[in-house]
């Protein structure tokens, strides 16, 4: 049986971002990654202006992030179109450049990470991998994302009877895209779902989709869905008519609202462990990234005892900004409720600047 002190299970922006702070601390600690080389994860590729401050605190600034910078949001229903300033500007990225510019900082700061491990089984105590070898730690970090590894599962029950799955494809790059786009992040809402795109540091446009499974089974494949959405919705058509041609990629029932309330000795949850912000608020990977930076202090002040109030005190801090994006997705995946709201937002842009103060979450406590 091997032995560390602390325990990372995921090399994602909440794994590494904790393993920076430890190894900035002089902490021990081990990282496990499941993937070998850093491939480019599902993820609507937002950082907001919050998010940008977490990452200058783990010595990542603006500029290592590319040229895409966002200042504005801009929200379709069907042939409607309101447009808004961001209350600060903000960036958008791909996970793969973002991943791999915070484990190269890890490996900087003299964090050991170990790559092509794949765990399959926890507890608070060990970790079983899948060459069969087990890993004792004082202290877990759970960061395994969107994946649930058993043992420390969450709740079935917080995916909902008609639970949401996430798609997402590649557009462009194209100088059409650079116009329609620009420097906005963009949401197209629609019955029972919505989408949002971004430019990206490679010119690229991401296009994530947040779906629930009963549109999906009255289309009969993703194909099929995208095409019916694009009928539904002709601006997003315009802009499905710049896609790379290739796979869908996917993720089935996410737990959009989900928290873990209760905290447990000697684990630390942390991302969309910790709490999943449905993805129209754009603060997905700040809360990752917050949350590692959170964890790891926490650690380095108390030690695996932490762990509980931790996890209390982030659950009071994420329960804002989930609960608000929570109510903005119920409202903005029903159609008749978008289309009585869409005059409103049009002509009161401090709604859209309120929403995005509200749905954001830093590195330090509140």
């Amino acid at each position: 049986m091997r032995r560390t002190p602390a325990l990372i299970i995921g090399g994602g922006p909440a794994g590494a971002s904790a393993a920076i702070r430890l190894a900035q601390n002089g902490t021990p600690h081990l990282l496990l990654e499941r993937s070998r080389d850093t491939g480019d994860a599902l993820c609507g590729g937002f950082l907001s202006w919050r998010t940008l401050e977490s990452l200058a605190r783990l010595g990542i600034e603006p500029d290592a992030l590319g040229p895409a910078r966002v200042t504005r949001v801009r929200m379709f229903a069907g042939e409607r179109m309101s447009e808004a300033p961001l209350p600060r500007a903000a960036h958008g990225v791909s996970r793969h450049h973002l991943d791999t510019l915070l484990l190269a900082r890890a490996h900087a700061a003299g964090a050991p990470i170990e790559r092509g491990i794949i765990v399959r089984e926890t507890t608070t105590r060990t970790a079983r991998l899948h060459d069969g070898t087990t890993i004792a730690a004082d202290a877990l970090f759970l960061a395994s994302g969107k994946t649930d590894i058993r043992g420390l599962a969450r709740p079935e029950a917080a995916r909902g009877t008609d639970p949401t799955l996430g798609l997402r494809v590649r557009l462009g790059p194209a100088p059409g895209l650079d116009t329609l786009i620009g420097d906005a992040i963009e949401l197209h809402l629609f019955d029972r779902g919505y989408a949002g795109l971004v430019l990206q540091e490679d010119g690229t446009v991401n296009l994530c989709l947040a779906v629930h499974r009963s549109r999906l089974t009255h289309a009969g494949d993703p194909e099929k869905l995208l095409v019916a959405i694009a009928a539904e919705c002709p601006r997003l058509g315009d802009r499905l008519a710049w896609r790379v041609p290739g796979a869908i990629d996917a993720i089935a029932n996410v737990p959009y609202g989900w928290r873990a309330t209760a905290g447990e000795s000697r684990l630390f949850r942390l991302g969309d462990q910790a709490g999943v912000i449905p993805s129209l608020a754009g603060e997905g990977m700040g809360i990752a990234i917050a949350s590692g930076i959170r964890a790891a202090e926490a650690y380095n002040r108390g030690g695996a005892a932490a762990a509980p109030a931790f996890q209390r005190r982030l659950a009071r801090d994420l329960a804002r900004p989930i609960g608000l994006a929570g109510w903005v997705r119920d409202a903005a995946e029903r159609p008749a409720i978008t289309r009585a709201m869409f005059p409103i937002v049009r002509h009161a842009p401090i709604l859209v600047d309120l929403l995005a103060r509200g749905t954001r979450i830093g590195h330090d406590p509140a």
